[in-house]
Protein backbone atom coordinates (compact mmCIF):
# COMPACT_ATOMS: atom_id res chain seq x y z
CA UNK A 1 0.00 0.00 0.00
CA UNK A 2 1.43 3.57 -0.15
CA UNK A 3 0.65 5.69 1.57
CA UNK A 4 2.37 9.06 0.24
CA UNK A 5 0.76 12.22 0.79
CA UNK A 6 -0.84 13.30 -2.51
CA UNK A 7 -0.09 16.79 -3.80
CA UNK A 8 -3.66 17.24 -4.73
CA UNK A 9 -5.37 16.19 -1.45
CA UNK A 10 -2.57 18.33 0.60
CA UNK A 11 -3.02 21.78 -1.45
CA UNK A 12 -6.87 21.35 -1.02
CA UNK A 13 -6.35 21.08 2.72
CA UNK A 14 -3.35 23.90 2.76
CA UNK A 15 -5.94 25.88 0.63
CA UNK A 16 -8.97 25.48 2.49
CA UNK A 17 -7.48 25.50 5.97
CA UNK A 18 -5.46 29.06 5.29
CA UNK A 19 -9.05 30.69 4.07
CA UNK A 20 -10.66 28.94 7.04
CA UNK A 21 -8.26 30.73 9.74
CA UNK A 22 -9.58 33.75 8.51
CA UNK A 23 -12.83 32.87 10.20
CA UNK A 24 -11.66 32.67 13.98
CA UNK A 25 -13.04 31.40 17.29
CA UNK A 26 -14.00 34.64 17.98
CA UNK A 27 -15.92 34.69 14.75
CA UNK A 28 -18.02 31.33 15.04
CA UNK A 29 -18.94 31.81 18.43
CA UNK A 30 -20.63 35.05 17.99
CA UNK A 31 -22.17 33.49 15.07
CA UNK A 32 -22.93 30.54 17.12
CA UNK A 33 -24.59 32.87 20.32
CA UNK A 34 -26.77 34.94 17.77
CA UNK A 35 -27.79 32.30 15.92
CA UNK A 36 -26.39 33.70 12.83
CA UNK A 37 -26.15 32.34 9.51
CA UNK A 38 -21.97 32.90 8.10
CA UNK A 39 -22.86 34.52 4.51
CA UNK A 40 -19.33 36.12 4.71
CA UNK A 41 -17.52 33.02 5.14
CA UNK A 42 -20.01 31.02 2.60
CA UNK A 43 -19.74 33.32 0.29
CA UNK A 44 -16.18 33.32 0.76
CA UNK A 45 -15.57 29.66 -0.08
CA UNK A 46 -18.47 29.82 -3.15
CA UNK A 47 -16.09 32.92 -4.87
CA UNK A 48 -13.09 30.12 -4.42
CA UNK A 49 -15.14 27.59 -6.19
CA UNK A 50 -15.04 24.88 -3.39
CA UNK A 51 -18.82 24.31 -3.30
CA UNK A 52 -18.32 22.57 -6.91
CA UNK A 53 -15.68 20.14 -5.71
CA UNK A 54 -18.08 17.16 -6.47
CA UNK A 55 -20.20 18.95 -9.40
CA UNK A 56 -18.54 17.23 -12.96
CA UNK A 57 -16.72 19.88 -14.71
CA UNK A 58 -19.37 20.12 -17.41
CA UNK A 59 -21.92 21.89 -15.21
CA UNK A 60 -19.37 24.44 -14.02
CA UNK A 61 -17.97 22.01 -10.72
CA UNK A 62 -14.30 20.77 -10.63
CA UNK A 63 -14.97 17.13 -10.75
CA UNK A 64 -13.44 15.72 -7.74
CA UNK A 65 -14.49 12.93 -5.55
CA UNK A 66 -15.35 12.26 -2.00
CA UNK A 67 -12.21 11.56 -0.99
CA UNK A 68 -11.33 15.47 -2.42
CA UNK A 69 -14.93 16.65 -0.47
CA UNK A 70 -14.03 15.21 2.68
CA UNK A 71 -10.39 16.45 2.87
CA UNK A 72 -12.03 19.83 2.51
CA UNK A 73 -14.23 19.55 4.98
CA UNK A 74 -11.93 17.94 7.45
CA UNK A 75 -10.11 21.14 6.99
CA UNK A 76 -13.37 23.22 7.55
CA UNK A 77 -14.10 21.96 10.79
CA UNK A 78 -10.62 21.77 12.19
CA UNK A 79 -10.17 25.25 11.67
CA UNK A 80 -12.16 26.20 14.90
CA UNK A 81 -15.44 26.70 12.86
CA UNK A 82 -15.93 22.52 14.00
CA UNK A 83 -19.46 21.84 12.32
CA UNK A 84 -20.88 25.21 12.59
CA UNK A 85 -17.93 25.85 9.71
CA UNK A 86 -18.40 22.59 7.98
CA UNK A 87 -22.36 22.60 7.85
CA UNK A 88 -22.29 26.03 6.40
CA UNK A 89 -21.07 24.28 3.29
CA UNK A 90 -21.31 20.54 3.47
CA UNK A 91 -24.84 20.19 1.84
CA UNK A 92 -23.70 22.62 -1.00
CA UNK A 93 -20.92 19.62 -1.29
CA UNK A 94 -22.67 16.35 -0.80
CA UNK A 95 -25.98 17.26 -1.20
CA UNK A 96 -26.91 17.47 -4.83
CA UNK A 97 -25.16 13.49 -5.23
CA UNK A 98 -28.38 12.28 -6.30
CA UNK A 99 -28.81 15.03 -8.99
CA UNK A 100 -25.31 14.70 -9.81
CA UNK A 101 -25.84 10.56 -10.33
CA UNK A 102 -29.77 10.23 -11.43
CA UNK A 103 -30.88 13.57 -12.71
CA UNK A 104 -32.26 13.63 -15.94
CA UNK A 105 -29.97 16.19 -18.19
CA UNK A 106 -31.96 19.14 -18.32
CA UNK A 107 -32.65 18.96 -14.37
CA UNK A 108 -28.38 18.61 -14.05
CA UNK A 109 -27.83 21.74 -16.79
CA UNK A 110 -30.22 23.82 -14.81
CA UNK A 111 -29.56 23.06 -11.36
CA UNK A 112 -25.68 21.81 -11.40
CA UNK A 113 -24.21 25.34 -12.28
CA UNK A 114 -25.31 27.40 -9.74
CA UNK A 115 -24.90 24.67 -7.03
CA UNK A 116 -21.51 24.97 -7.97
CA UNK A 117 -21.35 28.89 -7.62
CA UNK A 118 -22.70 28.84 -4.14
CA UNK A 119 -26.11 30.58 -5.80
CA UNK A 120 -28.32 27.69 -5.54
CA UNK A 121 -29.27 26.54 -1.62
CA UNK A 122 -30.47 23.07 -1.32
CA UNK A 123 -32.05 21.25 1.96
CA UNK A 124 -32.51 17.86 2.27
CA UNK A 125 -35.96 16.79 3.30
CA UNK A 126 -36.03 13.13 4.51
CA UNK A 127 -36.56 12.54 7.99
CA UNK A 128 -40.07 12.68 9.97
CA UNK A 129 -40.54 12.96 13.64
CA UNK A 130 -43.20 9.53 13.55
CA UNK A 131 -40.60 7.32 11.28
CA UNK A 132 -37.17 8.87 12.49
CA UNK A 133 -34.23 6.05 11.03
CA UNK A 134 -37.46 4.16 9.61
CA UNK A 135 -37.24 5.79 6.52
CA UNK A 136 -39.71 3.42 4.93
CA UNK A 137 -42.93 4.59 7.38
CA UNK A 138 -42.58 8.59 6.10
CA UNK A 139 -45.57 9.62 5.81
CA UNK A 140 -45.08 12.45 3.22
CA UNK A 141 -46.90 11.44 0.10
CA UNK A 142 -47.11 12.55 -3.82
CA UNK A 143 -50.14 12.25 -6.13
CA UNK A 144 -49.66 12.44 -9.55
CA UNK A 145 -51.90 15.11 -10.93
CA UNK A 146 -51.23 15.52 -14.62
CA UNK A 147 -47.39 17.12 -15.05
CA UNK A 148 -47.62 17.49 -11.44
CA UNK A 149 -46.90 16.22 -8.25
CA UNK A 150 -48.87 17.21 -5.32
CA UNK A 151 -47.28 16.64 -1.97
CA UNK A 152 -48.50 17.25 1.44
CA UNK A 153 -46.58 15.95 5.00
CA UNK A 154 -44.16 16.79 7.47
CA UNK A 155 -40.60 17.08 7.14
CA UNK A 156 -38.14 17.76 10.64
CA UNK A 157 -34.05 18.68 10.81
CA UNK A 158 -34.00 20.30 7.43
CA UNK A 159 -30.83 21.91 7.80
CA UNK A 160 -30.19 25.53 6.27
CA UNK A 161 -33.67 25.39 5.21
CA UNK A 162 -34.33 29.21 6.17
CA UNK A 163 -31.89 30.26 3.09
CA UNK A 164 -32.83 27.34 0.50
CA UNK A 165 -34.52 27.69 -2.02
CA UNK A 166 -35.17 24.22 -3.18
CA UNK A 167 -35.36 21.06 -1.30
CA UNK A 168 -34.57 17.61 -1.74
CA UNK A 169 -37.91 16.02 -0.41
CA UNK A 170 -39.02 11.88 -0.14
CA UNK A 171 -42.27 11.15 -0.41
CA UNK A 172 -44.46 8.04 -1.06
CA UNK A 173 -45.76 8.08 -4.62
CA UNK A 174 -47.00 3.83 -3.41
CA UNK A 175 -48.22 3.35 -0.05
CA UNK A 176 -45.86 1.25 1.83
CA UNK A 177 -48.54 -2.19 2.08
CA UNK A 178 -48.60 -1.77 -2.05
CA UNK A 179 -44.99 -2.43 -2.27
CA UNK A 180 -42.66 -5.42 -2.52
CA UNK A 181 -40.13 -4.00 -0.51
CA UNK A 182 -40.91 -1.54 2.68
CA UNK A 183 -38.33 1.49 0.84
CA UNK A 184 -40.16 1.09 -2.64
CA UNK A 185 -42.40 3.16 -3.46
CA UNK A 186 -40.82 6.26 -2.51
CA UNK A 187 -39.60 9.15 -4.83
CA UNK A 188 -36.83 11.90 -4.77
CA UNK A 189 -37.90 15.55 -5.88
CA UNK A 190 -35.97 18.50 -6.00
CA UNK A 191 -38.79 20.76 -5.14
CA UNK A 192 -39.08 24.71 -4.65
CA UNK A 193 -39.55 25.58 -0.96
CA UNK A 194 -42.69 27.72 -2.22
CA UNK A 195 -43.70 29.85 1.04
CA UNK A 196 -47.26 29.30 -0.15
CA UNK A 197 -46.84 26.04 0.41
CA UNK A 198 -44.32 25.20 2.71
CA UNK A 199 -44.13 26.61 6.45
CA UNK A 200 -41.00 26.68 7.70
CA UNK A 201 -40.37 26.56 11.70
CA UNK A 202 -36.98 26.70 13.84
CA UNK A 203 -36.06 23.82 15.99
CA UNK A 204 -34.43 24.95 19.39
CA UNK A 205 -31.32 22.61 19.86
CA UNK A 206 -28.41 22.98 22.44
CA UNK A 207 -25.35 23.55 19.40
CA UNK A 208 -24.15 24.55 16.04
CA UNK A 209 -26.79 27.18 15.85
CA UNK A 210 -24.98 29.36 13.52
CA UNK A 211 -26.75 26.61 10.81
CA UNK A 212 -30.12 26.09 11.66
CA UNK A 213 -32.64 23.25 11.88
CA UNK A 214 -36.16 23.05 11.24
CA UNK A 215 -39.34 21.48 10.89
CA UNK A 216 -41.21 22.13 7.77
CA UNK A 217 -44.86 21.57 6.73
CA UNK A 218 -45.65 21.01 3.67
CA UNK A 219 -49.28 21.47 2.33
CA UNK A 220 -50.55 20.78 -1.65
CA UNK A 221 -47.30 21.76 -2.69
CA UNK A 222 -47.03 21.59 -7.07
CA UNK A 223 -44.15 20.16 -8.01
CA UNK A 224 -43.74 19.53 -11.86
CA UNK A 225 -42.30 16.31 -13.40
CA UNK A 226 -39.51 17.16 -14.70
CA UNK A 227 -38.41 17.84 -10.93
CA UNK A 228 -38.50 14.26 -10.22
CA UNK A 229 -34.88 13.21 -10.00
CA UNK A 230 -34.54 9.59 -11.43
CA UNK A 231 -37.29 6.97 -11.12
CA UNK A 232 -40.64 7.33 -9.85
CA UNK A 233 -40.39 4.64 -6.75
CA UNK A 234 -37.10 4.38 -6.62
CA UNK A 235 -36.02 7.43 -4.73
CA UNK A 236 -34.63 5.61 -1.56
CA UNK A 237 -32.40 3.74 -3.80
CA UNK A 238 -31.17 6.88 -5.77
CA UNK A 239 -30.81 9.05 -2.18
CA UNK A 240 -27.83 6.52 -0.83
CA UNK A 241 -25.68 9.16 -3.88
CA UNK A 242 -26.08 11.27 -1.17
CA UNK A 243 -26.55 9.33 2.09
CA UNK A 244 -23.13 7.05 1.96
CA UNK A 245 -21.64 10.44 1.00
CA UNK A 246 -22.95 12.30 3.65
CA UNK A 247 -21.51 9.82 6.10
CA UNK A 248 -18.29 9.75 4.78
CA UNK A 249 -17.36 13.19 4.64
CA UNK A 250 -18.93 13.72 8.44
CA UNK A 251 -16.66 10.99 9.51
CA UNK A 252 -13.90 13.55 8.39
CA UNK A 253 -15.55 16.14 10.29
CA UNK A 254 -15.51 14.64 13.26
CA UNK A 255 -11.68 13.87 12.87
CA UNK A 256 -10.91 17.93 11.73
CA UNK A 257 -13.39 18.74 15.28
CA UNK A 258 -11.36 16.28 17.22
CA UNK A 259 -7.62 17.19 16.35
CA UNK A 260 -8.41 20.93 16.80
CA UNK A 261 -9.70 19.91 20.81
CA UNK A 262 -6.88 17.67 21.04
CA UNK A 263 -3.89 20.52 19.87
CA UNK A 264 -5.61 23.11 22.41
CA UNK A 265 -5.56 20.83 25.21
CA UNK A 266 -1.89 19.88 24.83
CA UNK A 267 -1.33 23.89 24.06
CA UNK A 268 -2.73 24.14 27.49
CA UNK A 269 -1.20 21.38 29.15
CA UNK A 270 1.93 22.78 28.24
CA UNK A 271 1.70 25.94 29.38
CA UNK A 272 -0.75 25.77 32.45
CA UNK A 273 1.48 25.49 35.63
CA UNK A 274 -0.08 23.55 38.79
CA UNK A 275 2.68 22.65 41.69
CA UNK A 276 5.31 24.08 39.96
CA UNK A 277 4.82 22.25 36.81
CA UNK A 278 2.89 21.95 33.56
CA UNK A 279 -0.32 20.00 33.90
CA UNK A 280 1.08 18.19 30.70
CA UNK A 281 3.63 16.24 33.00
CA UNK A 282 1.22 13.80 34.43
CA UNK A 283 0.44 11.02 32.97
CA UNK A 284 -3.76 11.50 34.01
CA UNK A 285 -3.49 14.78 31.11
CA UNK A 286 -1.00 13.24 29.05
CA UNK A 287 -2.57 9.38 28.25
CA UNK A 288 -5.97 10.37 27.46
CA UNK A 289 -4.44 13.82 24.96
CA UNK A 290 -2.23 10.99 23.48
CA UNK A 291 -4.71 7.95 23.45
CA UNK A 292 -7.37 10.57 21.57
CA UNK A 293 -4.61 11.28 18.74
CA UNK A 294 -4.29 7.94 17.97
CA UNK A 295 -7.85 7.13 17.85
CA UNK A 296 -8.36 9.85 15.11
CA UNK A 297 -5.32 8.78 13.64
CA UNK A 298 -7.21 5.33 13.12
CA UNK A 299 -10.60 7.73 11.89
CA UNK A 300 -8.77 9.05 10.00
CA UNK A 301 -7.84 6.64 7.61
CA UNK A 302 -11.03 4.64 7.79
CA UNK A 303 -13.07 7.17 6.43
CA UNK A 304 -10.79 7.64 3.60
CA UNK A 305 -10.70 3.98 2.57
CA UNK A 306 -14.25 4.98 3.11
CA UNK A 307 -13.89 7.90 0.54
CA UNK A 308 -11.89 5.56 -1.96
CA UNK A 309 -14.36 2.78 -2.01
CA UNK A 310 -16.66 5.16 -3.09
CA UNK A 311 -14.99 7.20 -5.41
CA UNK A 312 -13.89 4.15 -7.02
CA UNK A 313 -17.65 2.13 -7.58
CA UNK A 314 -16.81 -0.18 -4.98
CA UNK A 315 -19.32 -1.01 -2.33
CA UNK A 316 -18.77 1.79 0.54
CA UNK A 317 -22.63 1.19 3.01
CA UNK A 318 -20.63 -1.03 5.35
CA UNK A 319 -17.35 1.19 5.55
CA UNK A 320 -19.33 4.83 5.37
CA UNK A 321 -20.94 3.51 8.29
CA UNK A 322 -17.94 2.30 10.16
CA UNK A 323 -16.43 5.26 9.15
CA UNK A 324 -19.36 7.70 10.85
CA UNK A 325 -19.17 5.52 14.03
CA UNK A 326 -15.64 5.80 14.28
CA UNK A 327 -15.04 9.21 13.73
CA UNK A 328 -18.06 10.63 15.65
CA UNK A 329 -17.04 8.46 19.04
CA UNK A 330 -13.31 9.26 18.69
CA UNK A 331 -14.86 13.21 18.09
CA UNK A 332 -16.50 13.25 21.21
CA UNK A 333 -14.23 11.59 23.04
CA UNK A 334 -11.35 13.88 22.24
CA UNK A 335 -13.24 16.96 23.11
CA UNK A 336 -14.46 15.84 26.30
CA UNK A 337 -11.16 14.92 27.43
CA UNK A 338 -9.97 18.27 26.09
CA UNK A 339 -12.49 19.98 28.61
CA UNK A 340 -11.33 17.37 31.62
CA UNK A 341 -7.98 19.12 30.68
CA UNK A 342 -8.59 22.90 31.07
CA UNK A 343 -10.87 22.21 34.29
CA UNK A 344 -13.36 24.84 34.50
CA UNK A 345 -11.92 26.80 31.94
CA UNK A 346 -12.73 24.20 29.54
CA UNK A 347 -16.61 24.93 30.71
CA UNK A 348 -16.32 28.44 30.13
CA UNK A 349 -17.10 29.68 26.41
CA UNK A 350 -14.13 31.68 25.70
CA UNK A 351 -11.60 29.10 25.63
CA UNK A 352 -14.67 27.58 23.02
CA UNK A 353 -13.48 23.75 23.94
CA UNK A 354 -17.66 23.44 25.22
CA UNK A 355 -18.73 24.84 22.02
CA UNK A 356 -16.35 21.96 20.12
CA UNK A 357 -17.62 19.46 22.67
CA UNK A 358 -21.39 20.36 21.65
CA UNK A 359 -20.58 19.70 18.03
CA UNK A 360 -18.92 16.96 18.37
CA UNK A 361 -22.21 15.64 20.37
CA UNK A 362 -23.80 15.89 17.41
CA UNK A 363 -22.01 13.50 15.27
CA UNK A 364 -23.07 11.07 17.22
CA UNK A 365 -26.66 11.05 16.52
CA UNK A 366 -26.57 12.07 12.88
CA UNK A 367 -26.99 11.55 10.06
CA UNK A 368 -27.15 7.67 11.53
CA UNK A 369 -27.24 6.91 15.25
CA UNK A 370 -24.32 5.07 16.62
CA UNK A 371 -26.79 2.09 17.14
CA UNK A 372 -27.81 1.86 13.55
CA UNK A 373 -24.34 1.70 12.18
CA UNK A 374 -23.81 -0.82 14.48
CA UNK A 375 -26.86 -2.35 13.30
CA UNK A 376 -25.76 -2.21 9.68
CA UNK A 377 -22.60 -3.37 10.52
CA UNK A 378 -24.03 -6.65 12.07
CA UNK A 379 -26.65 -7.24 9.71
CA UNK A 380 -24.55 -6.56 6.47
CA UNK A 381 -20.79 -7.52 6.87
CA UNK A 382 -21.02 -10.26 9.59
CA UNK A 383 -24.82 -11.78 8.67
CA UNK A 384 -26.30 -11.42 11.90
CA UNK A 385 -30.30 -11.40 12.02
CA UNK A 386 -32.00 -8.21 11.36
CA UNK A 387 -32.34 -7.07 14.93
CA UNK A 388 -35.28 -4.73 14.02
Amino acid sequence: MDFTRDPELESIHEEASRLAATFDDEYWRDHDERHAFAWDYYNAFAEKGWLGVLVPEEYGGAGLGVLHAGTLLRAVAGSGGAMNAASTLHLSIFGMGPVIHHGSEEMKRRYLPPTASGELHVSFGVTEDDAGTDTSRIRTVARRDGDYYVIDGKKVWNTKAQQASKVLLLARTTPRDQCAKPLDGMTLFLADLDPDHCEIHPIPKLGRNAVNSNELFIQELRVPVTDVVGQEGRGFYQLLDGINPERIVIAAEGVGIGRRAVEAAARYARERIVFDRPIGKNQAIAHPLADSHAELEAADLLWQKAAWAYDNGEPAGALANMAKLRAAEASFTACDRAMQTLGGFGYATEYNIERYWREARLLRLVPISQEMALNYVAEHVLSLPKSY
